[in-house]
């Protein structure tokens, strides 16, 4: 007796439902493979982590994820545990009696789902076997210097193994274990960075095999293309990844899966717009302390900006966004503007330790705020007395010769000689460092002329830093607009953070989430998602749109930032894997169907699409330059009145939901009419 669980969709803030025949899932095994289970690396470490629990929800206890074991991941995420499932735990028992280390638990995350995680130095000793296995399958030869492709071999190798033992136990008498469940092979790691191949234009005359060569990966991208092209289905994370697959891998993605993220809702509808003015207090206390003596701009009409990632200065379009702020500069000054800008970069680099100015900065700011909360208390005392006895104080004796003297001293100790510091750390190779060095060619050094200025934080954020003890969630809620104009991004999680949070961001065409936006949101600019032209645009070009951007966002008045970031959070809902799961759903149940046609079926003419869906333009006037703004940076009082008669936040969202129509077509099916065993329509 099948176990009833539904796969339906629940609708999310009036995204339509998605009904699809359930799977016996009682009868299969899930496993998914990858080198990131419980291992972090990179951002596929964020898809397993979230998704984890749709999936668990959707499989139960028939999902396992398979991974490599590293004995720090294993004492901090994994509780050990014996395998449930006999085909599992034969298999377990199997490899280990050959000399292999497989260990088997439950990860510690939402969901708590079985991972198969195997010891890949415990079994090295087969790697040179391996590799003639893997010449006589395919003549595919990995060198004996790259690590991480040997990795990978030995990891693919033991995964393969696991499920061959796993197929043969079920021959024996347990039935149901169906190897078909596999997504798309991850046996193989292999990373291919070619940026010249990002425009299509070019990747069609782009010689992948001869560049793959010169570059020294040719293995790789024989192993990648392989497992691409024995797949029953190969999906792949956004339709730009799909262009550069169908160039690349010569084979077009059957099924494109977006990341999605675990959203979850404030039971008050405004509670984020709270936390952004909570961490923005935050950050500009910060800010008092890295620009004590230079603080002569006021910081409520100052904006946090902010990029943060891997340090790929160009991949991640840190070059592009320096070159914006350069332009920016020029246009706040250039219109006498009184709006600053604090740009962060949080991108981990070598360094050697914290920047002494930058210590002594928040040292100082620290002993401002003791001074004060002194004589702050003393005053107060005074005042309370001089009350009681039912006097008006003299506010001329009210402080003595004592706390005047105190108060001068804490103005001395603020002056500086020296600019404030661009970067917050010593770096280790500051010559010849990427950002330090475009920060001296256009000059901007914080000075007290500039209306941008720009802060390196070349470590990841902590709760436990003496500088800026904030976790990277805080930082973001704090920030006004997150940055990401970036020229490599499959997906893009970084932007995607932002929308859940409520917090406007920049993103290219050229990335996953840009062009996912593009395909879901009529007018992405109304709603925060600022979508960079890099693919069809010429860099200068590009360049000039961002700074347009960047322009318009410090042109609004705080009423319409506020307006635009309840826009924002909306978007949310788009990117819960509630919503999104059902990619991977329908390229499992099109894997079925491929493997076993038999016992599955899936209408080819019903794939998931997103055609007609769409969150329509905002009713009210969108908070942009070009339709809201006036000429001056800053609005006047009577046009922040004007705009708030016009926008009904509620209204706005109530018909936001009631505009958006089904992504699906699905297939009907008669009244009466019962679908047999195994048999179902997407």
């Amino acid at each position: 007796m099948l176990r009833g669980r539904s796969l339906s969709v629940t609708s999310l803030s009036g995204l339509p439902r998605w009904e699809v025949e359930e799977l016996p899932v009682e009868e299969l095994l899930l496993f998914e493979v990858a080198w990131e289970v419980t291992n972090r690396v990179g951002g596929i470490y964020t898809v397993i982590q979230t998704k984890a629990k749709t999936t668990a929800d959707e499989w139960g206890d028939n999902y396992f994820l398979i991974g490599p074991y590293f004995e720090h991941n294993m004492k901090t995420q994994v509780e050990q545990c014996e395998p449930v499932n006999d085909a599992v735990r034969r298999a377990v028992d199997a490899m280990n009696k050959h000399g292999c280390q497989v260990h088997f638990g439950r990860w510690l995350i939402e969901g708590s789902p079985y991972v198969v995680l195997f010891d890949i130095g415990y079994s090295a000793w087969n790697l040179d076997r391996w590799k003639g296995d893997l010449w006589e399958a395919c003549s595919v030869g990995i060198p004996y210097h790259d690590r991480e492709a040997n990795d990978m071999l030995i990891f693919g190798s033991l995964t393969a193994w696991f499920l061959k033992e796993s197929f043969s136990v079920s021959q024996a008498g347990v039935q149901g274990l169906d190897l078909s469940s596999l997504q798309a092979p991850q046996l193989v790691k292999c990373v291919i960075l070619f940026c010249l191949c990002r425009r299509a234009s070019v990747s069609k005359c782009f010689n992948i095999d001869k560049e793959a060569g010169e570059r020294q990966i040719y293995h790789r991208y024989c192993m990648e293309r392989a497992s691409v092209h024995c797949a029953h289905v190969f999906t792949t994370v956004s339709e730009i990844t799909a262009i550069e697959a169908e160039h690349m891998l010569k084979r077009k993605p059957d099924v494109v899966t977006p990341n999605g993220l675990n959203v979850k809702k404030f039971s008050a509808v405004h509670e984020f717009q709270n936390l952004h003015a909570m961490y923005k207090a935050r950050i500009q206390d910060f800010v008092r302390g890295h620009f004590y003596g230079h603080l002569d701009f006021d910081l409520e009409k100052t904006l946090f900006l902010f990029i943060a990632g891997r340090y790929e200065f160009s991949n991640k379009g840190a070059d592009i966004f320096l070159e914006s702020l350069s332009r920016l500069n020029f246009l706040l000054r250039m219109h006498k503007s009184d709006v600053t800008v604090v740009v962060f970069f949080i991108m981990p680099a070598k360094t050697n330790n914290f920047n002494v100015e930058t210590l002594k900065g928040q040292a100082v700011r620290k002993q401002l705020w003791d001074i004060a909360h002194s004589v702050k208390e003393k005053f107060g005392k005074k005042l309370y007395d001089a009350l009681l006895r039912g006097e008006i104080p003299d506010m001329n004796n009210i402080l003595d010769r004592d706390d005047l003297t105190i108060m001068k001293r804490a103005i001395f100790s603020t002056q500086r000689q020296s600019l404030p510091p661009v970067t917050t750390h010593n770096m280790i190779d500051d010559s010849t460092d990427p950002i330090l060095s475009t920060i001296r060619r256009i000059g901007l050094f914080n000075n007290r002329t500039d209306r941008v200025k720009v802060i390196l934080h070349p470590e990841f954020l902590s709760s436990t830093s003496p500088l800026l003890p904030m976790d990277y969630e805080e930082f973001v809620r704090g920030c006004h607009l997150g940055v990401f104009p970036s020229y490599y991004e499959p997906w893009g999680y970084t932007p995607a953070e932002c929308t859940v949070m409520g917090i406007p961001s920049v993103t290219t065409n050229l990335s996953g989430f840009g062009c996912f936006m593009q395909g879901h949101v009529a007018d992405p600019t109304a709603y925060g998602i600022y979508i960079v032209d890099r693919r069809f645009r010429s860099p200068d070009d590009s360049c000039n749109q961002l700074t347009q951007f960047l322009y318009g966002f410090c042109k609004q008045s705080r009423r319409q930032r506020i307006i635009q970031r309840n826009r924002t959070e909306r978007l949310s809902d788009l990117l819960d894997w509630r919503y999104l799961g059902r990619y991977y759903q329908h390229a499992r149940h099109l894997t079925l169907s491929r493997a076993f046609p038999d016992k599955f079926h899936v209408e080819l003419t019903s794939p998931p699409t997103t055609e007609g869906f769409k969150y329509p333009r905002p009713s009210s006037v969108p908070p942009s330059p070009s339709g809201s703004q006036a000429s001056s940076p800053q609005s006047s009082d009577v046009e922040d009145e004007v705009e708030d008669e016009r926008y009904d936040e509620e209204k706005e969202a109530e018909r936001d939901r009631l505009n958006i129509k089904s992504p699906f077509a699905l297939s009907h099916v008669p009244h009466g009419k019962k679908k047999l065993h195994g048999e179902y329509k997407n």
